[in-house]
């Protein structure tokens, strides 16, 4: 599945449209969570059905397209099912019980509801709300693919305006020589990561470097009166200056990303939690700023595309164990360098890269052989003993 997005121009009057598209659509989730609430017993097909009884009810909930209602309670039925996974899985901690949605910022309309011009510069959106025609610019063709493979459309509001996505069912695949190289990465704040090679990849701090101007935004915005439309175009400007940052970290996680995959075979990674680890609120924000999890998301993605191996280890003493000898050499944070008793001298990102990539390659490997079974053609262990003579051994 491939997402394309476009921005969209249009009047102030239809941009008034989509936003009370997007609060109908808050609107039906939310009703669709509480009838969940009030009836557990029900299934995803009864809330389907639910969306019909609010467009008889509510007039405003029936000039949203019928398809867009039902991807409203799909959307509540994720959450659900969801909260019933964790459950049953036994999620430590909090197991997600669904919210209602106070700030939604899109809506999605499935197949109908659209139409599409022939030129692929415009779309016009056909239910009751008014939207009307909106011209699309972006740097993506859309020639390239039929309207049936268009899946879904999705109006998505953010702080520089209203943008269309186009959610395009094609399978990308594409075909690469072997490098016959393997990596492994740890990530870190100092450096962005350090490789099993010793290269050590600059952390850019987007959000560290944008500080003063965030705070220069959030002064302007304490000075503005509340509810005044000065102070609207003051958290307009801010959310700009948070949608920059964000923006800039994508970037250069999917750059970062792309180049790591094409130019190996094997990409063997930590296994983080990182929900757990901004738990330290002293480096909460380093390492929310740093997007660990952003370049995981992406190394995946790009190594199914290219179809390379990718694995995920057990983060647990990748810093403290030697990679020479395999000696557990206990350090703190503040200590950059790994000293072992057998001589092994050097930085501890460049140790424990080299620990995950070695616990990488012992993961993969032994995928459909008798490896882990070490047994005989007939089904029956086989084994050399001190002492004996194999040839005897195998005919008894």
């Amino acid at each position: 599945m491939l997402v394309f997005e476009f921005k969209a121009y249009g009047k102030s009057s239809q941009f008034t449209a989509v936003d009370e598209a997007i609060r109908t659509a808050q609107f039906v989730r939310n009703s669709c969570l509480r009838y969940w609430m009030d009836n557990r017993k029900i299934d995803k097909y009864d809330l389907n059905k639910y969306c019909a009884v609010l467009a008889s009810e509510f007039p405003f909930a029936d000039e949203l397209n019928s398809q867009a209602r039902q991807a409203c309670a799909e959307r509540t039925w994720s959450a659900i099912s969801r909260f019933y996974e964790n459950c049953k899985k036994a999620v430590p901690g909090k197991k997600g019980y669904p919210q209602f949605q106070k700030d939604c910022r899109s809506v999605e309309y499935k197949s109908t509801g659209w139409k599409l011009a022939e030129d692929r510069k415009s779309i016009k959106f056909t239910d009751k709300k008014g939207i009307g025609k909106l011209k699309l610019k972006g740097t993506r063709d859309l020639h390239f693919y039929q309207i049936n493979q268009i899946k879904r459309v999705r109006l998505v509001k953010r702080a520089s305006g209203v943008y269309v996505q186009f959610c395009i069912d094609v399978h990308r695949k594409e075909q690469t020589e072997p490098s016959g190289n393997t990596i492994g990465l740890d990530v870190g704040l100092k450096e962005y990561y350090t490789d099993s090679n010793g290269v050590m990849v600059e952390n850019p701090r987007f959000l560290r470097k944008g500080e003063k101007v965030l705070k220069r935004c959030h002064s302007r915005i304490s000075r503005k009166v509340k509810s005044s439309k000065n102070r609207g175009k003051a958290r307009q400007i801010l959310g700009k200056r948070h949608l920059k940052i964000s923006r800039q970290r994508k970037d250069h996680a999917m750059k970062l990303a792309r180049c790591v995959v094409q130019s190996n075979d094997l990409i063997a990674y930590e296994d983080l939690r990182i929900k757990n680890m901004v738990k330290n609120h002293c480096l909460a924000k380093s390492i929310n700023d740093a997007s660990w999890y952003q370049f995981r998301i992406w190394i995946e993605y790009f190594a199914k595309v290219f179809g390379k191996v990718t694995v995920a280890v057990n983060p647990q003493y990748t810093s403290q164990e030697c990679s020479s000898c395999g000696v557990i050499v206990k350090k703190t944070l503040s200590t950059r360098t790994h000293v072992c008793q057998c001589g092994c001298v050097m930085d501890r990102d460049f140790n424990a890269a080299r620990n995950i990539l070695s616990r990488g390659l012992g993961t993969v490997g032994h995928t459909g052989t008798f490896a882990l079974d070490a047994s005989n053609a007939l089904g029956d262990e086989s084994s050399t003993f001190a002492g004996e003579i194999l040839h005897q051994q195998v005919m008894s």
